[in-house]
């Protein structure tokens, strides 16, 4: 069995890769970045170590490498053979690995049974988004080719810190979470005892983007103004920690009524969040998890999702609008939505302006005169 995994980073190596390979895969791992891949390329084995108190390390072997900038023929032949294609790039590099999949399905021998195609990235619905992307690159070949593959959106959890990018061992937190759609498959899904196969994603999906993303953006955002360097000291600060749980407990009340979870299991769900926050180990920068506040204050994020389902129900999101607002405050000179959003809020546009432009949330909505309150009260120092 042969899985193809495009993004050979951290991700790609100490999460996704580890799993396709203890699931029985061997590994294909596709890259532009040619220094990585023929570093890839030129080793037997890898480590992911498990970096916490009880410190644990697998090994992972039988694998390759394709640079696709250099041999995209190589790339789309791995596909065309696969038995699983999966990517850790990023939602906006989905459209660029899109046209060498397509060529891939395109030229797939119609003896072989339809490949299985995961995008394991940090967002909604990003397997659809590839498969728009693949159909798009098929043209009028879709509808045929694209029924040599099944499509399911996943959900994926873990920490992976910054580290030597010249080491090929991953260091990651011992907690992860594979999530994965089982109706694609129609009763008949793949052997990966590190993911589990759930009917519904969207209620995993919510639950680690309400959860996870936002109580690790709430940490960066308030331990920044604490002036804590990394994630796990700014949980060591009374008020920040205080702050982030009091996040997490809105968004937990949230999830319990719109996705029925048990209250005891979102409870613990939510403790397990706050612990992994707490690990030294990881040694996570406030700089590196809150860089890009304009995407993560935007309308369908971690901050602005819950609060607006927060709001519907009659409810005031009130420690998710303080995280917000601590949001706005992060200034960090060498991320350049940072600056962005700096220099919006000193510009000349009015509060309800920047709520419309940054939270995509406009005049009439529940929650657009309570941000721009906050808005307001940011620029006011």
């Amino acid at each position: 069995m042969t899985a193809v995994h495009f993004g050979a980073g951290n991700i790609g190596r100490g999460f996704i890769g580890l799993l396709l390979h203890e699931a029985g895969h061997d590994l294909v791992f596709v890259d532009v970045n040619g220094p990585l891949i023929a570093q890839i390329a030129a080793a037997d084995s890898y480590r992911v170590i498990a970096i916490g108190e009880d410190e644990r390390e697998k090994t992972v072997t039988g694998f390759t490498a394709i640079d696709s900038s250099a041999d995209r023929d190589a790339a789309v032949a791995a596909v065309a053979s696969a038995d699983i294609v999966t990517c850790a790039v990023g939602p906006t590099v989905l459209r660029f690995i899109a046209p060498v999949i397509a060529d891939g399905l395109r030229v797939r021998s119609a003896d072989l049974p339809p490949v299985v195609v995961m995008a394991c990235e940090n967002a909604l619905g990003a397997t659809d988004l590839l498969h728009g992307y693949i159909a798009e690159a098929l043209g009028d070949d879709a509808e045929a080719v694209l029924a040599r593959g099944v499509f399911a959106n996943t959900a994926v959890d873990r920490i992976v810190p910054a580290q030597d990018a010249s080491d090929l061992d991953v260091r990651v937190e011992p907690f992860y979470e594979w999530a994965i759609e089982s109706g694609p498959f129609a009763g008949a899904v793949p052997s990966i005892p590190g993911a589990h196969f759930v009917p519904e994603l969207a209620p995993y999906i919510e639950r680690k983007l309400f959860t996870v993303n936002a109580g690790h953006a709430a940490c960066a955002y308030f331990g920044h103004l604490a002036g804590a360097a990394t994630i796990d000291e700014g949980m060591r600060v009374p008020g920040v920690r205080a702050a982030v749980e009091a996040v997490l407990l809105e968004t937990s009340r949230l999830l319990v009524e719109r996705h029925g979870f048990a209250a005891a299991e979102q409870d613990a769900y939510r403790e397990t969040a706050l612990q992994r926050f707490t690990n030294p180990a990881l040694a996570d920068g406030v700089d590196r998890v809150g860089r890009q506040p304009m995407r993560k204050l935007s309308r369908d994020e971690r901050f602005l999702s819950p609060a607006r389902g927060l709001a519907d129900l009659g409810i005031a999101p009130v420690a998710i609008l303080a995280a917000v607002g601590a949001g706005l405050r992060f200034d960090v000179a060498d991320d350049p939505e940072s600056v962005a959003l700096q220099q919006l809020l000193a510009s000349e546009a009015s509060d309800e302006q920047i709520v419309a432009e940054v939270m995509g949330v406009v005049a009439g909505e529940p929650l657009a005169a309570p941000l721009a309150s906050v808005v307001a009260e940011v620029r006011a120092g």
